[in-house]
C-alpha cells in the first residue's frame, strides 16, 4: 500500500482506487516516487536504500523464502536498508487479500528479528474507541489472547490498507514464534528514537517465551495451508501437550485436495486450527487410511508408506 499510495499523491487522484488496474497501475508510478523518497531521506547518514519486492510465491517455496532472507542480510553487510513491500504492480492476491502488516510479520519470522515495531495512525492499542476521550492506551500485554480483537475498532486510511484487525494478526504472528512487538504511532515525532531509548510509548506486546526455530516458523506461520486434517481429542492431546507425530488413526476427516509434501492445517473437532505441518501423504491417500492403525493401513494399501502422516520435525503448533 505504500507504492500506490505514493502513487495516489503523485497521480492526484485524491482517494485510493477501488478496481485492481487502477491500483497496479498507481503502484507502478508510486514506486520509484517512494524509493527516491527513501534515498534522499537515508543519503544525509550514509545509508543506502535497497528495494526488495515480495510476492506470497518468494515464502511459499523454501529455496526462494532463504534466498530473501540472504539478500537481506548482505544488504545489512553493506550499510543498505531493505525496503520491502508487495509488488503490487503485477500481484493479485496480494492486493485483494494482503496488507504490509502481514508481510511485516513474515520478514520478522523470516530474520528472527527481537523486536517488530509497527507503526500506525494512533498511539497503541487502546481498550475502547481510540476517539473516546475516555479510552486508554493499553501500555503492555503480557501475552497474546484471542479477547484483544475485541479491541480491533475500524481504523483504516483513505490510501492505506489492513486496519487493527490486520496488525493484531500481526502481533500474533510475531509473539506465537517468540518475538515482541510494539505498536505505536508512526506521526509522533522520532518514535522511532524514542522506541530505542526504552520510553514507554504504544503498546508492548511480549514474546510467548519460545522461539521457534527457522523452519518452525516457515511452516507454522508463513506458507499458506492446501488442506485440512482433522483430529479426534486424542491426537489434539498428543500433539499440543506430548509433541507427538500425527498418526492416522487420529484423523477423523480430510478435507481439501493436496499432494504429498505440502501444508495441511490441524484442527479440532471444533474447527479452532492447533498446529500446521507437511503431510507425508496426499488427500486421496489421506482419505483412504484416515482412522486405521498400521496394520490395517498395510491390509488396504499392501504396505506402510510412512508411519506418521506428519512427523513432529514437520510440524509447528499455531495455537
Amino acid at each position: 500500500s505504500g507504492a500506490i499510495g505514493a502513487g495516489v499523491g503523485k497521480l492526484k487522484l485524491g482517494q485510493r482506487p477501488a478496481d485492481l488496474p487502477h491500483l497496479q497501475a498507481c503502484a507502478a508510478v508510486g514506486q520509484s516516487a517512494l524509493m527516491q523518497l527513501y534515498q534522499e531521506s537515508l543519503a544525509p547518514f550514509g545509508v543506502h536504500a535497497g528495494q526488495l519486492l515480495l510476492t506470497a510465491g518468494d515464502f511459499d517455496s523454501r529455496a526462494r523464502y532463504l534466498n530473501v532472507r540472504n539478500t537481506i542480510l548482505t544488504l545489512f553487510e553493506y550499510n543498505c536498508l531493505p525496503i520491502i513491500n508487495e509488488n503490487d504492480t503485477v500481484s493479485v492476491a496480494e492486493i485483494k487479500f494482503g496488507d504490509n502488516d502481514h508481510l511485516a510479520a513474515m520478514v520478522c519470522n523470516l530474520l528472527a528479528s527481537p523486536l517488530l515495531v509497527i507503526l500506525t495512525s494512533v498511539d497503541g492499542l487502546y481498550d475502547g474507541n481510540p476517539a473516546d476521550p475516555a479510552s486508554r492506551v493499553i501500555s503492555l500485554v503480557p501475552s497474546w489472547d484471542e479477547t484483544l480483537r475485541q479491541f480491533a475498532l475500524p481504523m483504516k486510511t483513505s490510501r492505506g490498507k489492513g486496519g487493527m484487525h490486520s496488525k493484531l494478526e500481526a502481533v500474533r504472528m510475531a509473539t506465537k514464534v517468540g518475538e515482541c512487538v510494539i505498536l505505536a504511532n508512526g506521526k509522533t515525532p522520532a518514535i522511532l528514537q524514542r522506541i530505542l531509548a526504552a520510553e514507554e510509548v504504544g503498546t508492548l506486546f511480549l514474546a510467548d517465551g519460545h522461539h521457534l526455530r527457522a523452519r518452525k516458523r516457515w511452516i507454522g506461520f508463513t506458507v499458506p495451508t492446501k488442506g485440512t486434517y482433522v483430529l479426534d481429542a486424542g491426537a489434539v492431546a498428543a500433539i499440543r501437550e506430548r509433541g507427538k507425530s500425527l498418526l492416522a488413526i487420529g484423523i477423523t476427516d480430510v478435507v481439501g485436495d493436496f499432494e504429498a509434501g505440502e501444508l495441511v492445517s490441524l484442527r479440532d473437532s471444533s474447527g479452532h486450527e492447533i498446529a500446521r505441518g507437511l503431510s507425508n501423504y496426499d488427500a486421496d491417500v489421506a482419505r483412504r487410511v484416515r482412522g486405521k492403525k498400521a496394520e490395517e493401513i498395510i491390509a488396504d494399501l499392501g504396505h506402510l508408506p510412512y508411519e506418521e502422516v506428519i512427523h513432529r520435525d514437520n510440524l509447528a503448533l499455531t495455537t
